[in-house]
């Protein structure tokens, strides 16, 4: 499928103007998550083999995810399980509903299979996405894999409010979804990096931490008290990471930054365990720019915004290693930045990440690419010899590879 979408669909899909191609792909999308027959048809076509891992409590049925930024109004929640993925992450969510940046704000630089976005968070708020959240399960159609949303913080916000802004989508939106990420990395909205700022990020994670009664275990790493029996699992698919639609306490990361030193990141690590920090993102896009000759990429790399593709691998994949070292791989790490293939995902597996996100892979590799990944990296094991993917990742530390 990869060979005839590159060669044959995305000439076609590439014609046309980046923002308004993936708004109809949304639509359709959104379509078919309505209609069950249509999505069983896709995953017929697209649903990637069972791969099985555990991260921050929660049971992942293969671990490459669908990366925030593509799902913004959680439309299409059903289909993303239908077409592979392991687990999908929506948003970014603010509390106030917002238009994003003015148009234009998304540009492709296809010699280098990378993407320019300056999208600014552009979301309906978080009321509206829990609404729609609440929709999906009376529905029924709540996918049987893990949920996670991305918290941003409102434009209109002053930086000094910024707490408060994401405690209270957080609030909104805890019943509804499996995982949070706290996003202080966007290039596009003025001043979010500064919240990166250990005493600023403290102060967020401290705002939500509040709302999350009783202490969670999960986020520390522990056992729930009442664990899903392994047979249940086995007997009941269906029942997979079902959980009531209580104030249960969920797992928060923070996605971080490629262009953050290792001393910052370093920073940032110190908050892990006084926050309850379930894991890292690792990473945002990237204001930095490769070097082009070709004066079309020039023009396109000249465009205000985040870099994400395949000239965000190498940097990615550093930061990985770093924060896996630093935690002596206690700490999960969900691996996003220049993923297109089964090798790219391998390498930031043994880097140290648990999981795998994919953003501007999808767009340039087609629908079938979560679980032609899937399949690399499970010929990989089998060449390699290994058994799971706690074994892979924690050959990383040994240098086996």
């Amino acid at each position: 499928m990869s060979w005839w979408y590159r060669r044959l669909i995305r000439p076609v899909l590439f014609a046309q103007d980046a923002e308004e191609i993936h708004w109809r792909t949304m639509r359709a999308l959104a379509w078919a998550s309505q209609h069950g027959l249509v999505c069983d048809a896709l995953e017929s076509f697209f649903g990637a083999p069972e791969l099985p891992i555990t991260v921050f409590g929660l049971r992942f049925p293969n671990p490459i995810g669908l990366a925030a930024g593509m799902d913004k109004e959680a439309e299409s929640v059903p289909a993303w399980a239908a077409l592979g993925f392991g687990f999908s992450e929506l948003g970014a969510v603010t509390w106030h509903p917002q238009p994003g940046n003015p148009l234009p704000r998304l540009f492709r630089a296809v010699p280098d299979e990378a993407i320019i976005n300056r999208l600014g968070f552009n979301n309906p708020g978080a009321e509206v996405i829990a609404e729609r959240l609440a929709q999906w399960r009376a529905l029924g159609r709540w996918p049987r894999h893990p949920v996670g949303i991305n918290l941003g913080k409102s434009k209109v916000t002053p930086l000094a409010e910024a707490a408060e802004d994401y405690a209270r989508s957080f609030r909104v939106l805890q019943p509804h979804a499996d995982f949070f990420v706290v996003n202080v990395s966007s290039p596009n909205t003025p001043g979010l990096r500064q919240l990166q700022d250990k005493a600023a990020l403290n102060d967020i994670l401290a705002a939500i931490q509040q709302t999350q009664s009783p202490k969670s275990k999960v986020q520390s790493g522990e056992q729930p008290d009442n664990p899903r029996p392994a047979e249940e699992e086995k007997t009941d698919p269906s029942m997979l990471n079902a959980r009531p639609t209580g104030h249960k306490p969920r797992p928060v990361l923070v996605k971080i930054s490629p262009d953050l030193s290792f001393e910052a990141l370093d920073d940032i690590l110190e908050l892990v365990g006084p926050r309850e920090i379930a894991g890292i993102v690792a990473t945002n896009t990237t204001l930095t720019r490769p070097s082009a000759c070709d004066p079309n990429l020039q023009r396109i790399y000249a465009e205000p915004g985040g870099l994400s593709g395949r000239p965000l691998r190498g940097r990615s994949t550093e930061m990985i290693r770093h924060i896996y070292r630093k935690t002596l791989g206690r700490l999960p790490i969900i691996g996003v930045g220049g993923v297109f293939n089964g090798a790219d995902a391998w390498d930031k597996l043994i880097a140290g990440a648990s999981l795998i996100q994919l953003y501007t892979g999808l767009i340039y590799e087609g629908p079938g690419v979560a679980a032609a990944i899937v399949q690399g990296i499970v010929h990989q094991m089998e060449e390699k010899g290994f058994s799971g993917l706690q074994e892979v990742i924690r050959s990383g530390a040994s240098g086996a590879k």
